[in-house]
């Protein structure tokens, strides 16, 4: 497949500690891939570096073919590559619907001389709009709540939101900060069928998870880092086979005999 994100030779440091040094790897398009390792093995600052939220030092970053190094997150997530964190970010006081609304208005077409007279731009805008929060509410099994404030979900709930919230742009790339960190088991596999078929829609995904089994089961491609540089990428079940992988990110040594508890 073509690649869609291409990372070449990244590299940030602070104060001369290399948290990423010169990484390479690439997201083809329609893929989900997977990016996984221990904890300060540099995922965190090369997703932010991806995202715009960090400039790098070094390296280029490209998204089908057009050079985003550098850009502020705005631009970026304009071009087509939006992002979820760690610490999920709704609307606790806004309905459902209206926190989907919040997400898509840096995207929107219509001036504010148009939202200000309400005028049939604005309201065709609007309506679109709303139609594809209930969609994204109807694909993350929200419905029934689309008319209730944020603040009454569960951890899971606000993370389906989240996912819903990045949707709202259609884009082309969407990274995803350990989506189903804190979520219990039932709802795990739900992420899983919820990303599966937006991935059957079109959309590409780079997703960041401690949760080996998660990944594996879900994505085409793993990249695996340790101490700021890639360890070794490829198809699920070779990179989950690899003593390398096994050694830095489960704690197990080429015996199988666990060295530490994994991160």
């Amino acid at each position: 497949m073509t690649a869609l994100l291409e990372v070449d030779g990244l590299a940030k440091a602070y104060r001369g500690v290399h948290a990423v040094a010169d990484v390479s790897f690439g997201v083809a398009a329609g893929a989900i891939t997977g990016l996984i390792g221990p904890n300060g093995s540099g995922k965190s600052t090369t997703i932010d570096c991806i995202s715009g939220f960090q400039r790098p030092d070094r390296g280029r970053v490209t998204l089908d073919g057009a050079d985003i190094t550098g850009l502020p997150p705005q631009r970026i997530a304009r071009a087509g590559l939006v992002r979820t964190f760690q610490t999920v970010r709704v609307y606790d006081q806004f309905d459902l619907v209206a926190n989907l609304l919040v997400a898509i208005e840096p995207f929107r077409t219509v001036g504010w001389h148009d939202a200000l007279l309400r005028t049939g731009r604005y309201r065709a805008a609007r309506a679109a709009a709303e139609a594809r929060a209930r969609e994204l509410l109807d694909l993350v099994g929200l419905t029934r709540l689309a008319a209730a404030p944020a603040s009454i979900l569960s951890y899971g709930q606000k993370k389906l939101l989240a996912l819903a919230a990045v949707l709202m742009s259609k884009p082309r790339l969407v990274v995803l900060d350990e989506p189903v960190a804190g979520v219990n088991p039932t709802r795990i596999n739900e992420v899983a069928g919820i990303l599966r078929k937006a991935n059957e829609a079109g959309v590409s995904f780079l997703i960041i998870e401690h949760n080996v089994e998660f990944i594996t089961g879900l994505c085409d491609r793993v990249v695996v880092f340790d101490q700021g540089r890639k360890l070794t990428e490829g198809p699920p079940a070779e990179v989950h086979g690899d003593p390398r992988v096994l050694d830095a990110y489960l704690g197990i040594d080429e015996h199988g005999d666990h060295v530490a508890e994994a991160s």
